[in-house]
């Protein structure tokens, strides 16, 4: 992105800051809970520890000349950062960086029995067997008898707030699932984002999902909601093409979501023989795309990325790092339009994100200062406040 001295990118080297803790303590807790996770070998042992001391003490080290991708990677700006700490280069680059050479370490990309194993499956799969998950299933039986309106809007509350099943923030934040904060919500724009979903609808939603397990339910059954009632004629779901920031959704988990649906009963159940037949006959499309792992913000995407986004109805981003990279991972003034941050994108956008990172934009000053009074700046990472926010282009 240009430079933008009011609203600097996030780095991670200002020990006590949110950015600095995630490198610190949150990655070495990751690296320990995928180690336990699986039988891996001494050489995985091994690349574990490097990748340890690496991320803690060590420098931004070349890909391999046989990696897959280490073309993408020298363009994403891997040359420019290597030999430099990897706290001082911005911090979306060095968390995207990590969960790269993490993979690297247990073999996925490798030649050998492990590769394309997914080092975060166990946590995802113990999320979506857990009994919460039961409970949030069984509770769709309450909504047929609802009007479609209040339908809507329950299902686009259910995908707002299920970004707190975030795995990677809970490794950091325990008990933060446990606690019953007070849900709020710092923007809401729902009315825009309904506006351009009549049930009249067309056109083509584009949905790019953040994580697996308990949030990837909801984001499917909102899916399956518009489909069902002619909000939008087709969707599109961008998951990520292959594991990364612990919980992010690949195909494998939307499969294990939608065989989750289908094996429940009642309006689960159903929900999930839509979404089954909009895959089969096309409404429903599963898309990856290589710049969705991309340690970048999106004005940097490539022509073929923007050009779908153009065509979209409306495309909405979910989750905390989707919003990262869609506004840029900057210390924007908490006032700063939305609109205006995301003023590159080529058609309608919207975001539903709970906060959990520094980076928000498009708060009015009242809530700004009422937020800051009541909790400092902690409003802003702990996963209890929310925003739904919508941007069109000036046409």
């Amino acid at each position: 992105m240009p430079d933008t001295p009011f609203a600097p990118v996030i780095l991670g080297n200002e020990p006590g800051s949110f950015p600095h803790s995630v490198l610190a303590e949150r990655h070495p807790a990751i690296i320990r809970q995928v180690r336990d996770a699986f039988p891996y070998g001494p050489g995985q042992h091994r690349a574990l520890d490097e990748l340890l001391e690496s991320c803690t003490e060590g420098t931004v080290e070349p890909l391999p000349a046989h990696a897959p991708d280490r073309d993408l990677w020298d363009a994403w700006g891997l040359t420019a950062h290597v030999g430099r700490s990897w706290y001082d280069v911005p911090w979306l680059w060095s968390e995207s960086w990590f969960y790269r050479r993490l993979l690297d370490a247990v073999g996925f990309f490798g030649p050998g029995a492990w590769r394309g194993i997914d080092p975060f499956r166990p946590f995802k799969h113990a999320e979506l067997d857990a009994p919460e998950t039961d409970a949030e299933l069984a509770a769709l039986d309450d909504l047929p008898g609802l009007p479609e309106e209040e339908r809507a809007r329950a299902l686009l509350h259910g995908s707002l707030w299920g970004n707190r099943a975030d795995l990677g923030f809970r490794l950091s934040a325990e008990g933060a699932e446990d606690r019953d904060p007070a849900r709020a919500l710092v923007a809401d724009e729902s009315d825009t984002l309904w506006s351009l979903l009549p049930p009249t609808g067309a056109g083509t939603l584009v949905l790019v999902a953040d994580n697996a397990g308990r949030e990837l339910v909801p984001d499917l059954l909102l899916l399956a909601h518009l489909l069902a009632e002619g909000r939008a004629a087709r969707a599109v779901l961008h998951v990520k093409p292959y594991p990364y920031y612990v919980s992010d959704a690949t195909t494998a988990d939307v499969v294990d979501a939608l065989r989750r649906l289908r094996a429940a009963s009642g309006a689960a159940a159903e929900y999930g023989r839509v979404l089954w037949s909009a895959l089969a006959d096309g409404r429903l499309t599963v898309r990856v795309h290589p710049f969705s792992c991309a340690p970048l913000p999106y004005p940097d995407m490539p022509d073929d990325l923007r050009a779908e986004f153009a065509a979209a109805t409306l495309t909405v981003f979910k989750g905390d790092l989707n919003y990262r990279r869609l506004v840029g991972d900057r210390l924007w003034p908490p006032t700063t339009p939305f609109a205006e941050a995301t003023g590159y994108f080529p058609g309608p956008v919207a975001a539903l994100r709970t906060l959990k990172s520094d980076v928000v934009t498009g708060l009015s000053a009242a809530t700004e200062a009422a937020l800051a009074a009541a909790e400092g700046r902690r409003w802003r990472t702990s996963g209890t406040h929310a925003l739904i926010q919508v941007a069109r282009p000036v046409t």
